[in-house]
């Protein structure tokens, strides 16, 4: 398992209480978001018919000034591809909102890298919970991300690859 953060990783088993996991891994180990909902409990996930390798995109809405669009990102976790509204200079500060509620999506907390960035909540569950989500960068062109599952997205692969 190269490129795991082991410093920061638990693997407590607690994914075997998971019924019907938000994500998919396949043989690979490729992390794909399956459903991901904006600050009122929409899921943005297939709200456009926009696909990576045969995957429905997640839908966010992104606002610089007085332009605005709506951005279909991969859904594959680490992928940088996206579509439609992506005519921006990279470095751009963005707002990022709901394209079906309009409303603006939560700050989780700054990212740590020194860039000023700033992570942005979609969340994994209907429960709208900070401990299940996927947390997008604000700045464009700056590709952090980060998955957090209670439910242990790792644990859940090595259980199925062990």
């Amino acid at each position: 398992m190269s490129g795991v953060d082991r410093k920061n990783l638990t693997v407590t088993g607690r994914h075997a209480a998971l019924a019907d996991p938000n994500f998919s891994v396949n043989e690979e180990a490729v992390i794909v978001v399956s459903q991901a909902f904006g600050p009122r409990g929409d899921n943005l996930v297939g709200i456009s018919d926009a696909t990576f390798d045969g995957y429905p995109a997640v839908t966010v809405g992104v606002r610089i000034g007085d332009r605005e669009g709506l951005v279909h990102l991969s859904p594959i976790h680490g992928d940088t591809r996206k579509s439609g509204f992506v005519d921006i200079e990279p470095g751009t500060r963005c707002q990022l909102f709901c394209p079906v509620s309009g409303e603006l999506l939560g700050k989780i907390g700054d990212v740590e890298d020194g860039s000023g960035a700033a992570y942005y909540a979609l969340y994994l569950t209907d429960k709208l919970s900070a401990g299940e989500v996927v947390q997008i960068s604000d700045v464009w062109g700056h590709y952090h991300s980060r998955i957090i599952d209670d439910m242990e997205l790792i644990s859940y692969w090595a259980a199925q690859h062990s």
